[in-house]
């Protein structure tokens, strides 16, 4: 309990955990959203009938990971802000954003996910759908903007972390 009480440095295994762990967020998020899924997209896979069992699949795991990071990120942030450093005067403001990408995080996972895996899926295999049904483009629509909201909270982080790191190097 003394480590979290009294700090030895002013670099602490939470902070790199956090920079490391929204570094490796952010750029896995911007690699599916924009390489892997348009791919998977224009090479014509989602007007295959198992397309939605893959996409739930391939989302499963994402999502889980997320989960992971966003607890990751909501801890560092928490307890970087009990070790009370120079960071505190945006600490309330970091806790929030941390708060804000689990709930997206839980939102992605127990949300959206599974009703986008359910429209997709084809109960009738004897006639499969060629078509997306009309609901999964509202659907569409709440992950992208839930991504983007994601996207800029996390840089947000970043900046504001960074900017901390820079001013404890110049110190």
């Amino acid at each position: 309990m003394n480590t979290l009480s009294y700090p030895s440095s002013e670099r602490s295994l939470w902070k790199v955990a956090l920079f490391l762990t929204l570094a490796f967020w952010l750029s896995s998020s911007l690699m599916l959203d924009g390489i892997v899924m348009p791919s998977l997209y224009v090479s014509g896979m989602m007007t295959s009938p198992d397309f939605a069992t893959t996409g739930y699949s391939l989302f499963w795991i994402f999502n889980r990971v997320e989960l992971l990071c966003a607890a990751i990120v909501l801890t560092s942030v928490l307890v970087s802000r009990y070790v009370r450093n120079p960071l505190c005067r945006s600490g309330f403001f970091t806790i929030i954003l941390s708060a804000l990408l689990l709930t997206i995080s839980l939102i992605d996972t127990y949300g959206l996910t599974p009703q986008m895996g359910a429209l997709g899926i084809s109960l009738n295999w004897l006639n499969p759908a060629t078509e997306v049904p009309a609901g999964m483009d509202q659907l569409h629509i709440g992950y992208w903007l839930l991504e983007l909201l994601k996207i800029s909270a996390s840089a947000a982080l970043l900046w504001t972390y960074s900017r901390w790191a820079t001013v404890v190097a110049q110190d």
